[in-house]
């Protein structure tokens, strides 16, 4: 899977989960704490889907460092299974 699949599949999920987010720009820039409608419990739920849809599991000690949407594709990029 390449990193632009995986952006686009974090952009559904997050769209899915924030209604308020759908027709938004987001790109690998976009902060998700401050530019975004997620607050905490929100970008909980996200994690969570991203962690099911792509059968990874992100630490929770590492979800403080997710601070945008490339932080959250490389993190999940790093634990996909190489092909």
């Amino acid at each position: 899977m390449t990193r632009e699949e995986v952006l686009e599949k974090i952009r559904k999920v997050i769209r899915d989960s924030v209604p308020e987010m759908v027709g938004s720009e987001l790109n690998e820039d976009t902060v998700i704490n401050t530019e975004t409608a997620i607050d905490s419990m929100g970008f909980i739920l996200v994690i969570c889907k991203l962690e099911a849809l792509f059968n990874v599991r992100i630490p929770e000690r590492q979800w403080s460092k997710l601070s945008t949407l490339g932080d959250v594709a490389d993190a999940i990029m790093k634990r996909l299974p190489q092909a």
